[in-house]
């Protein structure tokens, strides 16, 4: 039962602060059911709410959702149109419950790829949550883990031509500021749905000394039941960041 991993994750040494996902199987849930990719994405709203309801439960403070990567812009055109009118209706239909929960959407990605309306609904969803407390939602849309760090180094090497920043003053802290990311704490627990072991180059810089839990459910069959037997395996872990644990 959830409400039992629940109290057994809140008597624990402690939950995640930062929460990512890479929400992967939809295409396959709807596949085993003889059903368009795109119900599979459909049913993977629900889980959506059941990842950011369990989130707060939970305690967590912010939760990344790994939603659509600039790869997927290759997939075909039907698909993409499902995907970006999914997006559109879960903005337009979540804000205002997010906001009552206390939830603030922020999307990340590289957003002047998007077609007005997806845009429109976006910001929508921004303005409408902006200064919730209770969790922060990141939604990755349109993006690359590998052109996020060239998107960064290209505007710091900018800077240091421009002369406004030397190259020995670049370190961690500035290198983070760059990225889509910045100011938001490393994610410390990684979730993988449907047993796929890869990172699909999601936040590449940031998982450095993420911990990873890799369930085998399907992203549409997630529930915070899931996301509550994730935070108990994490709290199972030893975090030493490479360094050796005291003998």
């Amino acid at each position: 039962m959830a409400s039992d991993l629940l109290q057994q994750l809140q008597a624990g040494p402690g939950v995640p602060g930062h929460i990512a996902v890479i929400m992967d199987g939809n295409g396959r849930w709807a596949r085993q059911r003889g059903l368009p990719r795109h119900a599979g994405h459909r049913e993977g709203m629900k889980a959506v709410r059941e990842a950011v309801e369990g989130s707060i439960k939970a305690g967590i403070d912010i939760l990344t959702l790994f939603a659509f990567s600039t790869e997927n812009w290759q997939r075909p055109a039907s698909e993409i149109s499902a995907l970006m009118a999914l997006l559109e209706a879960y903005a337009r239909k979540e804000k205002e419950e997010l906001r009552r929960q206390g939830v603030e959407v922020r999307v990340l990605g590289e957003l002047d790829r998007l077609a007005p309306d997806t845009r429109r609904a976006i910001d929508g969803i921004m303005e409408t949550t902006e200064g919730g407390e209770a969790l922060r939602l990141n939604l990755m849309i349109s993006y690359s883990g590998r052109e996020e760090i060239l998107r960064a180094v290209r505007a710091l090497a900018t800077e240091a031509a421009e002369g406004r920043r030397k190259p020995e003053e670049i370190d961690h802290k500035v290198f983070e500021k760059a990225l889509f990311t910045g100011g938001i704490p490393d994610p410390d627990l990684l979730i993988r749905t449907s047993g796929e072991l890869r990172i699909s180059n999601f936040m590449l810089w940031q998982l450095a000394y993420t911990e990873i839990h890799i369930p085998p459910v399907l992203w549409p069959d997630f529930t915070r039941q899931d996301l509550f037997a994730a935070v108990l395996d994490y709290q199972k872990r030893e975090r030493r960041f490479g360094r050796v644990a005291a003998s």
